[in-house]
């Protein structure tokens, strides 16, 4: 079960669905959730760029209410009356009456300024010397406290030289005796002339007058406004409990020097906020709202709820379209794989019942012709092996004959060499015996008794000598009939290696149409693409048949073509041997027709032995005549004895060559029998 299980998910049709459903589902869910986030992003860019306007008029209205109050404290200071009293309140040589009126013209003014705005808490003039001396003038307030962070605010006022200096809001004012937060701007009232009549300005402006103007600015639901001073302190904001306080949010050296005024950042949570801030021109302060994000971004929210049912939707189309898909591509290419499986395992029967005109329809339309031309290359080829085989047995028969025949030739030809040594033999002890009766001749008439003899035995030799000459003959004779019947076996040989050719022809032709049909099989499969992989497996298993069936092909030729060789040459040996063998014949009778006539001689010698004496000189003469036989004879019988050497010589190679012949006759019957049985794996 789980090798099926694999096999499925391996398909095609399940590959196909997969990535299908995963591509709809991928592309479906990037192309929602990017419009969700877009539509997030744009909204808060929105909502930034709003808010960044919203704020920038905000900072324009507190930019207008400081510069209200600066430049109600110009006028103080270029105010030659209030200067005036005041410089008369610290001269001592003016009366208690005119002081008194001094300050009462002060008071005056102070009151009257406080009393026409309502934003103002207090408005005092503090001298420089109140660290010293305590003294004061105020509205409002008969007491004021002096510590180090007062003298410490006081001294800011100094150093900016009569410039105005914007202090954070403080929960209880600048003094710390109110029961309101308050704003203060400080300045100093300066005079060249009299330093003793220097004032600090300080106008108390309530807390709630910066959140009247701020009322209208709101960022988000739940937004938060403050104001920050160029360490991140919080100068202004809702709860009065922050004040002076680092702020979480804050503006960074890169952000205030930026060109966008909006940026996100956590708060303490971990809340993404979106920020807007705008610096003061009054002050060195920047005005900061900021809001969560969440709070702009609840109607994308639904955007997410349409991605999620748009991507279940996704998942059913691409489900019902995998589903078609495995019916239309899967199941068709699962089945040809099966029939291919099948053919590679040798059953070539297997057919397809595919119908449609599609390429799977014409993959298996093209499978079915190729198993059919396999099936009629796999019964031609088998049909040749069994002629072959059938050759090589008729050839290793014809190669056995032979190889006997040649074997009795080498020991015919054995004999005749033994006879002819041994007529060189007898040869040579006539001619002793010849110089014998030579050097004897003086003493012929004495020893006629014994050359009577001697001719008896030279009668009975010559009778010796023809009856070998005659078996010699006949043994030519049959030499040569042997080697008439090696040339009709080297006939039948040449015969038998062209019906071999002619068998081969064919089986050549069919292995190159293997070839190419095998080829074609490849094109095919590699048209078909993955589906085709089988059936490139079939094409190549195919294809190395062939190549196997073409080398013993080619192994089968090449061992004819030297089989042919060497009858060739062995016919050739013996169209050489045979001349040779009828001289030899020739040589023979001659030699038998000289023993006759030797041994009629010895008949007229034996009836002449009377006369010898009388006839010496005609015993010499006779002497001579046989001298010159014995020469001639001992040549015949050399050449003799050459003449079988040299046919022992080319029978014993003609049976070397018919060993070889039965030798590859048996390797082509092998190679026949190879072939078929590499031909049984196919069923046709």
């Amino acid at each position: 079960m789980k090798r099926k299980r694999s096999l499925r998910l391996q398909s095609v049709g399940v590959k196909l669905f997969i990535i299908l459903f995963s591509t709809i589902l991928l592309l479906s869910s990037v192309l929602g959730l990017t419009s969700y986030y877009a539509a997030k992003g744009i909204i808060t860019d929105e909502v930034a760029a709003a808010s960044s306007q919203a704020i920038v008029q905000a900072a324009d209205k507190l930019d207008f209410l400081f510069a209200e109050y600066e430049a109600l404290s110009r006028q103080f200071a270029v105010d030659q009356l209030l200067k005036a009293d005041l410089e008369a309140i610290n001269d001592s040589s003016i009366g208690i009456v005119a002081k008194v009126a001094a300050e009462g013209r002060i008071r005056s003014k102070l009151d009257a300024v406080k009393g026409s705005d309502e934003r103002l808490m207090s408005i005092r003039l503090v001298s420089r010397s109140v660290a010293e001396v305590e003294s004061y003038k105020t509205s409002g307030v008969t007491g004021i406290r002096t510590d180090e962070g007062i003298l410490a605010r006081l001294k800011q006022i100094d150093e900016a030289k009569g410039n105005p200096v914007w202090f954070p809001v403080r929960p209880k004012g600048f003094f710390d005796t109110y029961m309101e937060a308050s704003l203060t701007m400080g300045r100093l009232l300066r005079n060249m002339q009299n330093t003793k009549a220097e004032y600090y300005m300080l106008i108390e402006i309530k807390s709630s007058a910066l959140t009247d103007v701020l009322s209208n600015l709101n960022i988000g639901e739940s937004g938060e406004i403050r104001i920050l001073d160029p360490a991140g302190n919080i100068v202004y904001g809702t709860d009065n409990e922050l004040l002076g306080q680092s702020s979480f949010i804050k503006l960074d050296a890169g952000q205030a020097a930026g060109v966008e005024h909006s940026f996100t950042a956590g708060n303490e949570q971990g809340e993404s906020q979106l920020v807007v801030y705008q610096p003061l021109a009054t002050a060195d302060w920047t005005i900061l709202g900021y809001a969560p994000v969440s709070d702009f971004t609840k109607s994308a929210d639904r955007l997410l709820y349409i991605t999620l049912s748009v991507v279940l939707a996704a998942a059913l189309i691409a489900l019902l379209i995998g589903y078609v898909l495995v019916r239309l591509i899967g199941r068709p290419l699962g089945k040809l794989a099966s029939l291919m499986e099948e053919g590679e395992r040798g059953n070539l029967q297997v057919r397809t019942n595919f119908k449609g005109q599609d390429e799977i329809g014409r993959v298996g339309h093209s499978f079915n012709k190729m198993m059919e031309q396999i099936s009629l290359l796999a019964g031609q080829s088998g049909l040749s092996a069994t002629e072959v085989l059938a050759t090589s047995e008729e050839l290793v028969k014809a190669s056995g004959a032979t190889s006997s025949h040649a074997r009795e030739v080498a020991a015919a030809t054995g004999e005749i060499a033994e006879g002819a040594a041994s007529l060189a033999a007898e040869a040579e002890s006539s001619n002793r015996n010849v110089e014998l009766m030579g050097g004897k001749m003086n003493e012929v008439a004495k020893i006629n008794s014994i050359m009577d003899n001697s001719a008896e035995r030279v009668i009975a030799v010559s009778d010796q000598g023809a009856e070998l000459m005659k078996n010699l003959v006949t043994q030519s004779e049959s030499t040569m009939q042997m080697m008439e019947l090696i040339q009709e076996n080297s006939a039948m040989l040449q015969e038998s290696t062209h019906l071999i050719r002619s068998i081969l022809s064919p089986m050549i032709a069919v292995n190159k149409q293997t070839n190419i049909l095998a080829l074609n099989a490849s094109i095919e499969a590699v048209r078909a693409g993955a589906a085709g992989r089988g059936f490139i497996v079939i094409a190549d298993e195919i294809r190395g048949l062939a190549n196997q069936s073409n080398e013993s092909i080619q192994s089968v030729s090449r061992i004819t073509e030297e089989i042919s060789r060497h009858i060739d040459n062995t016919v050739k040996v013996v169209s050489e041997a045979g001349p040779l063998f009828r001289e030899q014949i020739t040589s023979v009778r001659e030699s038998s027709v000289i023993f006759e006539s030797v041994r009629g001689e010895m008949e007229e010698f034996l009836g002449l032995i009377s006369q010898s004496s009388v006839s010496v000189s005609e015993l010499n003469e006779f002497q001579r005549q046989l001298g010159e036989s014995m020469a001639s004879v001992i040549s015949v019988v050399q050449q003799t004895s050459a003449s079988t050497q040299e046919v022992a010589s080319m029978s014993s190679q003609q049976f070397i060559v018919s060993e070889e012949l039965v030798a590859l006759s048996a390797k082509l019957e092998e190679l026949a029998e190879n072939l078929q049985q590499s031909l049984v794996s196919f069923q046709g």
